[in-house]
């Protein structure tokens, strides 16, 4: 297996790429090639490590040599199109080509779902791929479907997205019969948007031959219960969504250490509960999840935080070989071809 990662991208690239790619090939039997400026890379590897290059530090990892880079303010499709030799659209290539497995990038969402669609290609049957991040939840975890790949969706998006999900949590988490809901502002029928209203009427009628099990609207406040495996929105509330929840958990964790090292007291009281304080911090971190996966692209892409550190790409490239061994992709694109029959 060869997982290829996008060394350019993101906030603390190549750095973290580099440092988080050298933990992981310690724990993993997958090859990882490195897509990015060779001459930058090495040179972060001799300060990093004191070696020449990369594979010196170790044998599973290899570097793509590029030399353009796809920037964050950059416009999507037009990026796909003119940087052929960026890390991202070299990285595309390869998966494209069969050269790897699965794809990582930490980069331009934008251009990452364009260069997914465009140089990959959707799974047929499906119109938008979209983003499937997980997310924690009591005593277990929920997907969230979409979280910021389509601003803009009609109902029949949104019925692809539960479907996906569907299928996602059967094959790859094991869930026999998930439960797929739909974020809204209420739990009735009646509330929301016509997107969601005629989403909801949709899926409550036709849930047998989707082959879902559909519980209905769920509250933002009500994601987090573990009584909902999936939640179903468009890209633009998802996004939100997400970044307020990441918000939220980083407020917890500040709030909570210093109200627990406010004086010396509290600090000596805090050291018995430490476990169940590190255990907790740990649930809510985001970096413990991984990337989010593109739902619906032929071959598996992985979209990690933009700004992933050194252990948010390691547990990315362990959560990608995951992908790849679970034949995600291939099991969804087969239900779908099922379904267009």
């Amino acid at each position: 297996m060869k997982i290829i990662l996008d060394a350019m991208g993101g906030d603390n690239a190549p750095d973290a790429t580099i440092k988080g790619a050298v933990k992981a090939s310690k724990e993993m039997e997958a090859e990882i090639i490195l897509t990015g400026n060779e001459q930058v890379i090495n040179q972060k590897v001799k300060e990093f490590y004191g070696k020449e290059k990369i594979s010196e530090v170790s044998n599973k990892i290899t570097v793509r040599h590029t030399t353009e880079k796809i920037e964050m303010e950059d416009i999507p499709t037009q990026a796909i199109r003119t940087k052929k030799d960026s890390s991202m659209v070299v990285g595309f290539t390869m998966l494209k080509n069969g050269e790897g497995d699965v794809f990582i990038s930490a980069g331009n969402s934008g251009a990452l779902l364009t260069g997914a669609t465009l140089l990959v290609g959707r799974i047929k049957g499906i119109d938008r791929p979209a983003i499937a991040p997980i997310l924690p939840a009591h005593h277990g975890k929920f997907l969230l479907m979409d979280a910021g790949a389509n601003t803009n969706c009609k109902p029949l998006n949104l019925i692809q997205f539960a479907q996906m999900s569907n299928i996602y949590l059967k094959n790859t988490l094991g869930l026999e019969k998930p439960r797929i809901g739909l974020l809204n502002i209420g739990t009735e029928e009646t509330k929301g948007n016509d997107l969601m209203k005629e989403t909801y009427t949709l899926l409550k009628e036709n849930a047998k031959e989707y082959g879902i099990h559909f519980i209905g609207n769920i509250e933002g406040r009500d994601c987090f219960t573990g009584e909902v495996d999936a939640v179903i929105t468009d890209g633009f509330t998802g996004n939100v969504f997400l970044k307020t929840v990441e918000g939220v958990g980083k407020l917890v964790k500040v709030s909570l250490t210093e109200s627990l090292t406010k004086n010396i007291l509290r600090t000596i009281a805090t050291v018995p509960c430490l476990p169940a304080i590190n255990q907790f911090k740990k649930m809510t971190d985001y970096k413990e999840y991984g990337g989010a996966l593109f739902l619906g692209v032929k071959k598996p892409v992985v979209k990690a935080h933009g700004s992933s550190d050194e252990f948010l790409f390691y547990t990315t490239l362990k959560q990608a070989e995951n992908f790849v061994k679970s034949r995600s992709v291939e099991k969804m694109t087969e239900e779908f071809q099922k379904k267009m029959k």
